[in-house]
């Protein structure tokens, strides 16, 4: 069991992405990540070693204030989140946030779905990588799909995504199929249209935009 784990940053602001964007919410960025995509935003999550353990207990009593405050559900990101056990951090987190409530807050997790889940999570926001695909189990459970968009060879690829995405009546987490969105790029003006002209022409998708960085809000 790992009581502690390496947190690049945690803060409270909005989910700026997918089905819960403008909520109310709780982030806590891990670090480390092996998959390392070239466009990444968060480069200096990467690195195992570079930022500081810290205790679970100490997060979940953090979760537990940003909830006092207003945070509708956590988002565990990073980096890559599932290079580490979270079990840890789950269970410490719905055993403060229990205490002064009669449910444990809501536990978001925002992965490649490259690495088996572990931890007891509620919404699984699966963003799979075209150099590093997702494990078909990821792809069975989570909420929802989001597939950052370039070119047009992502957006084959987000259409592969979706094919192999199989209804997993047996799971705690899902129980209809997910919601599809793609996200352009930041500042990709190729990526931008073609996500726009494919979500207009297939109504299933849905377009994400990182609203957070258009308010300029962490």
């Amino acid at each position: 069991m790992t009581d502690s784990l390496p947190v690049v940053e945690s803060f409270h602001s909005i989910q700026g992405e997918g089905t819960h964007a403008g909520k109310s919410a709780f982030f806590i960025r891990l670090a480390g990540c092996k998959i390392k995509c070239s466009w990444c935003d968060t480069k200096e999550s990467w690195s195992f070693h570079d930022h500081p353990q810290q205790n679970v207990s100490d997060l979940a009593k953090k979760v537990v204030k940003a909830r006092e405050r207003g945070a509708l559900f956590l988002v565990i990101t990073g980096g890559e989140p599932l290079h580490h056990n979270l079990e840890p951090l789950c269970k410490a987190i719905n055993e403060e946030t229990s205490i002064k409530n009669s449910h444990p807050l809501s536990i978001h997790l925002e992965t490649s779905g490259v690495h088996q889940i572990s931890g007891r999570i509620n919404w699984i926001t699966l963003s799979p990588k075209k150099h590093y695909p997702p494990r078909q189990d990821i792809l069975d459970i989570c909420q929802e799909l989001k597939v950052i968009i370039h070119n047009k060879e992502d957006i084959r690829f987000a259409k592969e995504m979706a094919k192999k995405i199989r209804k997993n009546e047996n799971s705690h987490l899902q129980s209809t199929q997910p919601y599809l969105f793609l996200q352009p790029g930041w500042n990709n003006d190729e990526g931008r249209e073609l996500a726009i002209e494919f979500v207009k022409k297939n109504p299933h998708w849905r377009l994400s935009m990182q609203t957070h960085k258009w308010l300029g809000i962490t």
